[in-house]
């Protein structure tokens, strides 16, 4: 299949901008057109990603390719302005693609992250030569991820990292305009280098290298609730709009995977279509935000586990075939829902999330009385404790229990995806319940929640709670985990601080995970107040977190209560197959 490619085509949008695009179209004839728009640059062929599809399979399948920078990034005209301009120039673009001779007017989308984001905003337009999107490791509300959380703590460490990078190539963009400073592009260079030092500049809000680039970051420091200001960017209410089939495709430890299962389920709900809804397709494997090789140094899931070995491209050539092409058969044997299970390290197609047939068992927390650190007393029953009793723990945010592992930017190895946590279960300030050494296999594969009947000394603080298999050799693999505001626990949007000495019941949702617990294996669940970098510390104050500094930070003392009138409980979609081994 011949193609003709040409560089930095400008593509018209409906204020005038133009927009830089390089296409590889037909030499021949018309064809259908698959569409990336990323803000980190169209000229790196591999696009730099584990899973996008390899473009020279898209290419030999016979489809044409565009390739465009974002507003005001890299080569196209305009201001950068994270999630502002995209739904229009989305719209714009697909719109041009359709308008071109070589083009048989059906247009596809795929990419990761941002590159994902993109495309939930120009499907819901309603762009009628849109077809079906390849979201890969993205959200369609962005408050709850990536920028904050679903539990109201900010995602420090990608937040800093993020928008030193984007302000990085913004600047550099500057200066070859003749504007702005070699000295802020080395400032942001050497943010972006080693963003470490970053998070552990307070206030938040005032980092000087982010604080005095401005723009948007001033911005989401000024919104810590899911406000107004993120409303305007949330897709969900616009699903109704949606009337494209998408294959959405997550990794069990990337940052977004709870918005990943969340879209699945949500569009098959509201979508606009019955297209759209009965279209979705879910892909989730062993992957972080990264890499797709499904390979770490605690933990390694097997050559099969990779993206490539396991026919990624394939997977989205058979989907746009389906639904570009309008081949009927193209995704004839291929389930709607494709889920990596960890333990048994296997493959596995099912037809729906949640599965059919989970069974939601509840695993009650209970102690003597001292659940701190993994050699402690607490325990998980599936049977209700009888007696009342209360763990407590002294959260000081000037020593926050360090990120290990979990669903995050790998920033540095042993930062993101499984990873040991004998060390960080070694701390006074961590509560440990487990159950007993199993003796048959058990299956969690699905949501994960944590009740909890807490109390605090302070105002506002933080609850953690992190999912971990025990192995019999002494490793403790983390496989999901969350994080909960206090001031948030009746919503996202509105503040509410507590009382302390009040006891309150709260819910950490924990995403969700696909892992049978093996014979000599335990199931346990972590349960804390803080998890930094990955997320802000809270000050406890119940003051605005951005804008404080250390001095202003007060110690909390936090109990968990458990037992009939407090029935904290871990919350597992257990799966009952007997064919686990």
């Amino acid at each position: 299949m011949q193609h003709l490619y040409e560089i930095d085509v400008r593509v018209p949008m409906r204020d005038g901008v133009a927009l830089a695009a390089n296409v590889w179209r037909l030499a021949e004839g018309r064809g259908p057109t698959l569409l990336v728009r990323l803000p980190y640059g169209k000229d790196v062929l591999s696009l730099g990603h584990d899973v996008m599809p390899s473009l020279l399979a898209l290419l030999e399948a016979g489809y044409a390719l565009v390739v465009q920078d974002c507003r005001g990034t890299y080569r196209s005209e305009g201001e950068f302005v994270p999630h502002m301009a995209d739904r229009a120039d989305g719209e714009d673009t697909v719109a041009w693609i359709a308008d071109q001779p070589w083009s048989d007017g059906a247009v596809g989308m795929y990419g990761p992250s941002y590159l994902g984001m993109v495309q939930w905003e120009a499907a819901a337009t309603g762009a009628p030569a849109l077809k079906a999107i390849a979201p890969a490791f993205t959200s369609i509300d962005n408050y709850e991820a990536p920028w904050y959380g679903p539990g109201g703590a900010l995602s420090l460490s990608l937040v800093t990292f993020w928008n030193a990078m984007m302000y990085a190539a913004d600047a550099q963009r500057s200066l070859a305009a003749g504007e702005g400073s070699v000295s802020q592009v080395q400032q942001l260079g050497h943010a972006v280098v080693f963003p470490e030092a970053l998070n552990d500049v307070l206030p938040t809000a005032e980092v000087p290298v982010l604080a005095g680039h401005g723009k948007w970051w001033d911005d989401w420091m000024a919104h810590p609730s899911h406000d107004g200001y993120w409303d305007a960017m949330e897709l969900t209410p616009e699903l109704k709009n949606v009337t494209v089939p998408a294959l959405n495709i997550g990794g069990w430890y990337d940052l977004y995977i709870g918005q990943t299962l969340r879209t699945y389920t949500t569009t098959r709900r509201k979508a606009g279509s019955a297209e759209a809804r009965d279209g979705q397709r879910l892909i989730v494997g062993p992957w972080d935000h990264m890499y797709a090789s499904g390979v770490y140094p605690d933990r390694s899931f097997g050559p099969l586990a990779s993206a490539q070995l396991m026919g990624l491209t394939g997977l989205h050539v058979k989907f746009f075939d389906r639904w570009l092409r309008g081949d009927a058969t193209a995704l004839d044997g291929v389930a709607p829902v494709k889920i990596f299970v960890m333990g048994i390290d296997q493959w596995r197609d099912e037809q729906d999330w949640p599965l059919p047939d989970t069974n939601w068992t509840d695993f009650h927390l209970t102690s003597a009385g001292h659940a701190n650190t993994m050699d402690g007393d607490g325990a998980l029953t599936t049977e209700a404790p009888p007696g009342a009793g209360h763990e407590t723990y002294l959260y000081d945010p000037r020593r926050p229990v360090p990120t290990a592992g979990g669903a995050c930017l790998p920033m540095t190895p042993g930062f993101g995806g499984p990873v040991d946590q004998r060390t960080v279960a070694a701390r006074e300030d961590v509560l440990c319940f487990a159950g007993p050494v199993l003796e048959e296999p058990v299956e969690v594969t699905g949501p994960v929640s944590l009740t909890l009947f807490v109390s605090s000394s302070a105002v506002d603080t933080d609850f953690t709670a992190k999912l971990v298999d025990v192995f019999p050799d002494g490793r403790v693999i983390n496989l999901c985990d969350g994080i909960l505001r206090t001031r948030y626990r009746d919503g996202l949007a509105a503040e509410e601080l507590m009382e302390p000495g009040t006891v309150y019941e709260i819910t950490v949702d924990m995403t969700g995970t696909s892992n049978v617990f093996l014979p000599g294996h335990r199931i346990r669940v972590d349960v804390s107040s803080s998890n930094f970098p990955r997320y802000d510390r809270n000050t406890n104050t119940g003051g605005v977190i951005a804008h404080e500094n250390e001095e202003q930070m007060v110690p909390a003392i936090n109990h968990i209560h458990h037992g009939p009138n407090h029935p904290s409980r871990l919350v597992l979609p257990i799966i009952d197959r007997k064919d686990q081994s």
